[in-house]
């Protein structure tokens, strides 16, 4: 491929990046999904995917372009592969051949098995040329704004990030159980957009008892630039997952009163009268201990199609995630106190003797959150 075109498909694929990026607080279980269409070095159209059930972002594109008359011989940029089926949209393989497109450009193909290159071969079938971007940094963008489908369709797990918060001596809260706040206002907000990017919220019935959190988005609390793509009024909310194995959540706290969906996890049922919003997911408890089985519990979770999940938690489950291997990434606020020896510590992990028993990670981001450092780290293998 030519130099020059080589640079306008990374031009070109940036955007429709960007475009893919603007659906992440909306489209799930869906893809976020950003396309351009482009005609004689001129975008003619652009649009991305903003919820289920509504048009794919080539739809949305097609129809600028269509409205001027320039879909016709024009090339279009997609960061996902075209879907090829039928769901509650129609295929938009069809609807590309049908506009007269004579190129696509994909940034990576669809691991859905309902595609899976079918929409590719569909395309070439129609005689229009299809390339993938040669970029590996697109690539890599493109991979990482679906990290939670991607793993859902390649794995059957969500992607799970575990929230933490200490102190720089790793305490979470004082002897007394005190921990608000440890962090700074701007690190809780923080919070929030990682909250409203989240398919689901997981805590556990200990953290509801001691703290009596909603566990929902709060529209002011996010970012101006959030706000401008996240209306009030189109706000989201996070499914709330409760893992309450001894029943001790009630219909009064603050998690099952807020609107929304919430689930509690359970092992046996009570004789509660629980709102129409209030789900109970019974499931069987590990072969180790009398809890409930975290893998099978986030399988459960995959099935339902929740794609990324944002665990607000104390220490017991955030080492019982780590030690299961389940946590994708671990999103830890520091905060420049110092809290002592009678302080809690960040999380249980027992049977940790030497040091080549260690949990290990990589630090991907470091970044300053008011007076707090967030550090972004994945486990290594």
């Amino acid at each position: 491929m030519h130099e020059n075109n080589i640079l306008h498909d990374k031009k070109y694929m940036a955007r429709a990046l960007e475009l893919a990026l603007l659906g992440r607080f909306t489209t799930a279980p869906n893809p976020n999904v950003g396309c351009v269409i482009v005609r004689e070095g001129k975008i003619v159209g652009e649009g991305y995917h903003v919820r289920a059930g509504e048009p794919h972002a080539e739809i949305n594109a097609l129809n600028k372009a269509k409205a001027k008359d320039e879909a016709r011989n024009a090339t279009v940029y997609v960061t996902l592969e075209p879907c090829c089926h039928t769901g509650r949209t129609p295929p938009c393989t069809d609807a590309l051949i049908a506009a007269g497109i004579k190129r696509v450009v994909v940034a990576m193909p669809d691991p859905n098995p309902q595609v899976s290159g079918r929409g590719i071969y569909q395309l070439q079938q129609a005689g229009i040329v299809v390339d993938y971007i040669g970029s590996t940094t697109i690539k890599a963008k493109a991979e990482d704004i679906n990290r939670g489908f991607l793993k859902r369709m390649r794995t059957r797990f969500p992607y799970l990030q575990l929230k933490m918060a200490a102190s720089l001596d790793g305490r979470t809260a004082m002897a007394s159980g005190e921990s608000q706040w440890i962090t700074s206002k701007e690190a809780r907000q923080d919070v929030q957009n990682f909250r409203a990017q989240s398919d689901a919220i997981l805590s556990t019935s200990a953290t509801i008892l001691a703290d009596n959190p909603a566990l929902t988005v709060r529209h002011g609390a996010l970012a101006t630039s959030v706000q401008k793509i996240y209306p009030k009024h189109g706000l989201r909310q996070p499914t709330r997952i409760i893992i309450d194995s001894c029943n001790r959540v009630m219909p009064c706290h603050r998690v099952i009163t807020e609107p929304g969906a919430c689930l509690l996890a359970r092992m046996t049922a009570d004789q509660q009268i629980w709102p129409d919003n209030i789900e109970q997911l019974f499931l069987p408890p590990s072969e180790e201990e009398k809890r409930i089985d975290l893998r099978l519990f986030m399988m459960e979770l995959s099935r339902r199609q929740i794609n990324s999940i944002w665990v607000e938690a104390g220490a017991t489950l955030a080492g019982a995630l780590l030690q299961i291997g389940v946590v994708d990434e671990l999103i830890l606020y520091l905060a420049p106190k110092l809290l002592g020896d009678n302080a809690r510590g960040l999380c249980v992990l027992p049977g940790i003797d030497k040091l080549n028993q260690a949990h290990n990670f990589t630090l991907q981001e470091v970044c300053q959150i008011g007076s707090d450092l967030r550090l972004r780290l994945t486990p290594n293998p």
